[in-house]
């Protein structure tokens, strides 16, 4: 009987009633049906085991594999996933488990992957179209305490029905959060009281980048606002992101997307209680939570405070020599010869320098700060003695 006229599993069960029957030798028997006599006796003692059902395939799959997780392993990875408040990624799962297991080689990221994944602890994300990236216009980063990321996290109302707006700060080289501070709002004083306790315990950094919304700026001459004069001052240069360009800051906007996550929901009872939750979570964000752009190491055992100290009463503001400098009355102009420039009410009572570049031509600053320009002969030409500043 040729064997493709007939399925597998048929061939064996008609090679079982021939045996039974025992009209042909043994050895004639495999001959006939093709087979060698260790397949034969495989069948015949499959057959009186577990009679016809134990002629079908068994499965391959090995009752144990050498490569399988071992449980141990597999519950602290299922651990890990929340450690704190905080929802960790296979690549910083991999990290603690090699501080836990040290003797032993963790699985990989796709392993730890699968095995969250089957636990249920996985959502699914929305796919987002990716923007390219915005050339940044800012200077070069290279230091601690270079550059200091600030913004306030999207308000959001806690049981009480109280708003909270937490304000958070970060150095951008080391990654280290400086601050999160739930505030009842975006006002400069509240502001200016956290900034205060910040720099006289982490000293002062050279530049504070930010978005373009209060407290960090207004729709005033240069964008400054009293936050960003009072930086000014103690020698911090404000840095802006341009508006709709929140990837220009975006390392900061991923630290606030695991802080949604661990210390926000749910909301707090209240403003004493939503705070020890943001500690708590600075706390492991600083120092427990390898983060992959330090390789793997926390910010924490990279970052060292500014050696520039906070001071009360910062020294004024200077110039060049060849700066002519004017007092910004109450009402936010100066007076240069005949002639009244608008800059600013918000610069009231500070010391603004004029630089020459041209013939009646003149550039005016506050510190390092460049507020505009302003031509005598627009004055002239229109018989008024009221100039404003062409940004």
């Amino acid at each position: 009987m040729p064997w493709k006229e007939v399925k597998p599993m048929e061939q064996k069960v008609l090679f079982i009633a021939d045996w039974i029957k025992q009209i042909h030798t043994f050895s004639e028997l495999c001959c006939q049906y093709g087979i060698s006599r260790k397949t034969g006796y495989k069948w015949i003692n499959r057959f009186q085991k577990s009679g016809f059902d134990g002629l079908h395939e068994a499965s391959r799959k090995p009752s144990q594999s050498p490569l399988q997780t071992p449980y141990p392993v597999r519950q602290a990875i299922i651990e890990l996933r929340h450690r704190g408040r905080m929802i960790l990624g296979p690549k910083k799962i991999q990290v603690l488990l090699q501080q836990r297991f040290p003797s032993e080689r963790p699985p990989s990221k796709t392993t730890i992957y699968n095995i969250l994944h089957a636990e249920g602890l996985v959502e699914p994300q929305r796919r987002r179209r990716r923007v390219a990236p915005f050339p940044q216009p800012f200077s070069k980063v290279e230091n601690v305490n270079d550059v200091w990321s600030a913004d306030y996290k999207g308000q959001f109302r806690m049981q009480n029905q109280s708003w909270c707006y937490p304000l958070t700060v970060m150095d951008h080289q080391s990654r280290y959060l400086l601050c999160c501070q739930a505030l009842e709002s975006t006002r400069f004083v509240e502001a200016q009281s956290a900034f205060k306790c910040l720099f006289q315990e982490y000293g002062l950094p050279k530049r504070i980048r930010t978005d373009n919304g209060v407290p960090f700026a207004t729709t005033t001459v240069a964008g400054l606002s009293r936050l960003a004069i009072w930086w000014i001052t103690l020698g911090i240069l404000p840095e802006r992101i341009e508006p709709g360009k929140p990837q220009q800051n975006g390392r900061h906007e991923r630290m606030h997307r695991t802080l949604k996550q661990a210390a926000t929901k749910p909301p707090a009872k209240d403003s004493p209680e939503q705070q020890q939750h943001f500690d708590l979570f600075v706390q492991q964000y600083n120092h427990e939570r390898p983060h992959e752009a330090l390789g793997q190491q926390t910010p924490g055992s990279q970052y060292q405070p500014s050696p520039r100290t906070y001071t009360e009463t910062p020294d004024e503001l200077t110039y060049p020599d060849y700066f002519e400098t004017r007092a910004v009355h109450t009402n936010g102009t100066i007076s240069c010869r005949q002639y009244m420039i608008y800059v600013g009410e918000v610069l009231k009572g500070h010391r603004v320098g004029l630089c020459e570049v041209d013939e009646g031509i003149w550039d005016v600053y506050f510190g390092p700060v460049l507020l505009g320009r302003y031509d005598e002969r627009d004055a002239q030409k229109k018989s008024v003695a009221y100039l404003t500043l062409k940004v």
